[in-house]
C-alpha cells in the first residue's frame, strides 16, 4: 500500500515542526505572498539591539508582525522612526518557524501617500549630509546686534507681516530689507536664489538673512527642497537663518542655514534681539558699573588716607619744626651769650681805656706839665742835657724849642 492511500485513509500524526515547515512552504510557493507591497500603520516600532527593526502594521481591521534585517536597514533610502507613521512597504510574507507565526520581511519602504517625494526628500538629505553640509562647523554665528536684516519671501505673504511685527517689537533698531521672491511653484528656487544675490551685493552689506515662508503641503514647500538653492544656502557668506512652514515641517535648506526656526515669526526672533531684555541687561550691567566704581573709589579714598596718615607720621616736617625751634632756642642762646661777652667787653675795655687814659702823656700835659725831648729822646735828667743843646718842649696844645745856654 502506499504512502498516499495511508494519508487518505486516515490522517496523519505530525509533529509541529512539521505542520510548521510545511505551512512555510505552502507560504513561500503561493504566487502573491513572496513578492507582496503592503499598507499599513506603524505601531509597536522596535529597533534591537543587533540592529534589526521589528514593528506591527496594522489598518482597522487586522495586523501583522514585521521586520527589517540590519543589512537591509542600512540601505534603505527612507525609515520610519515612530508609531502612528503612514507607510507603503515591499517584502515578503513567510513563517517565522521557532514562534509559529507568519510575518512581514520588509526590504523596501516608502511614505503612504506622499512616498515618491518623501523618498526624494530623504535621498537628497542623506546626499547632502554625506558632504558634510550639515556639519555644526560650517554653521555661522548669527550677530547679537544686527544693524541690517535681510528677508526673502513673498511680497504678499503673511509670514513677512509677522516677521516685520516681531522685528519692529522686539528690535526696532535694526533696519528691515525685502528681496521679494516667489515662495511656490518649480519657478520659485531661481528666483529664491536670486532674491539671496540680491542682499548680498547690498552696500553696506546686511548682517543675517531670513529665507521664510509660512506652511502649507509638502507640495507647497517643495522649494525648499531644492538642490540648487540648498547648495547656495550652504555657500552663503552671510548667516541665514529659516523659518519655513510650521514647527513640525522640515526642508532641506533648514539643514543646510546656519539656524533653523520652526515658524517664521520664531526666525525673526532668532536673528533680533529683545531690546526690552537689553534694556534690563544694560540697566544691570550701569548698576553693577555704578557698584564696582563706587566700591573702587571708596577703597582708593580709604587707601590715600591711610597713606595721608602714614606720610603724616613719616614725614620730616615734624622733625624739621623740632629743628626750626632748636635752631630759635639755639639763635637766642647765641644772641644772649654774645651780648654778655660783648657787655663784659665793654666793661673790660672802659675800665682799659680808663687805665689808658689815666697813662696817657696827653693827660698829663693837660694838667701843665711838659715833656722835654733832645733829639727825639726824652730828656729825663739834668744830666742828658749840655748847655747849647736845643731842646722840644711839648706841652698840652702844641710844641716849641729852646736852647740850653748853661747846664
Amino acid at each position: 500500500m502506499t504512502q498516499a492511500s495511508l494519508f487518505d485513509m486516515a490522517p496523519p500524526t505530525l509533529s509541529v515542526s512539521q505542520i510548521t515547515a510545511h505551512i512555510r512552504q505552502m507560504f513561500d510557493v503561493d504566487d502573491v505572498l513572496p513578492d507582496v507591497w503592503l499598507e499599513g500603520e506603524i505601531s509597536n516600532w522596535r529597533p534591537a539591539a543587533s540592529g534589526h527593526i521589528y514593528f506591527t502594521m496594522k489598518d482597522d481591521g487586522a495586523g501583522i508582525r514585521c521586520v527589517i534585517w540590519r543589512s537591509t536597514r542600512r540601505r534603505l533610502a527612507y525609515l520610519p522612526r515612530q508609531d502612528g507613521e503612514a507607510i507603503v512597504a515591499h517584502g515578503r510574507v513567510s513563517v517565522y518557524e521557532a514562534g509559529g507565526t507568519y510575518q512581514f520581511y520588509v526590504d523596501e519602504v516608502k511614505p503612504a501617500g506622499k512616498g515618491a517625494l518623501y523618498l526624494q526628500f530623504e535621498q537628497l538629505k542623506q546626499q547632502l549630509a554625506a558632504e558634510g553640509l550639515f556639519d555644526a562647523e560650517r554653521k555661522q554665528p548669527l550677530p547679537p546686534f544686527p544693524r541690517r536684516i535681510g528677508i526673502v519671501t513673498s511680497a504678499k505673504a503673511a509670514a513677512l507681516k509677522d516677521i516685520l511685527n516681531v522685528l519692529s517689537r522686539r528690535y526696532p533698531l535694526a533696519e528691515a530689507i525685502l528681496s521679494p521672491t516667489p515662495v511656490q511653484g518649480a519657478d520659485a528656487p531661481p528666483q529664491i536664489i536670486k532674491a539671496l544675490r540680491a542682499l548680498l551685493a547690498l552696500q553696506p552689506p546686511v548682517d543675517v538673512i531670513l529665507l521664510a515662508r509660512g506652511g502649507g503641503s509638502i507640495e507647497d514647500l517643495w522649494a525648499f527642497n531644492d538642490e540648487a538653492l540648498a547648495r547656495f544656502v550652504a555657500d552663503c557668506p552671510l548667516p541665514v537663518v529659516t523659518g519655513v512652514g510650521h514647527e513640525t515641517d522640515f526642508t532641506i535648506v533648514d539643514f543646510v542655514a546656519d539656524r533653523r526656526a520652526p515658524t517664521p515669526s520664531a526666525a525673526a526672533e532668532v536673528a533680533a534681539p529683545d531690546i526690552d531684555e537689553l534694556r534690563g541687561r544694560l540697566a544691570g550691567f550701569r548698576l553693577q558699573f555704578t557698584t564696582s566704581a563706587q566700591k573702587q573709589l571708596d577703597e582708593a579714598k580709604a587707601g590715600l588716607q591711610e597713606a595721608a596718615l602714614s606720610l603724616r607720621q613719616l614725614s620730616p616736617q615734624t622733625q624739621i619744626d623740632n629743628y626750626r625751634q632748636q635752631i630759635d632756642e639755639r639763635l637766642n642762646a647765641v644772641k644772649s651769650a654774645v651780648g654778655h661777652a660783648l657787655a663784659l667787653r665793654r666793661e673790660q675795655f672802659a675800665g682799659v681805656t680808663a687805665r689808658l687814659h689815666t697813662l696817657n702823656p696827653q693827660a698829663t700835659l693837660a694838667r701843665g706839665y711838659a715833656i722835654v725831648q733832645k733829639a727825639e729822646r726824652v730828656v729825663s735828667s739834668v744830666g742828658d742835657v749840655s748847655g747849647g743843646d736845643r731842646l722840644s718842649i711839648i706841652v698840652k696844645d702844641g710844641s716849641f724849642t729852646v736852647n740850653v745856654e748853661d747846664a
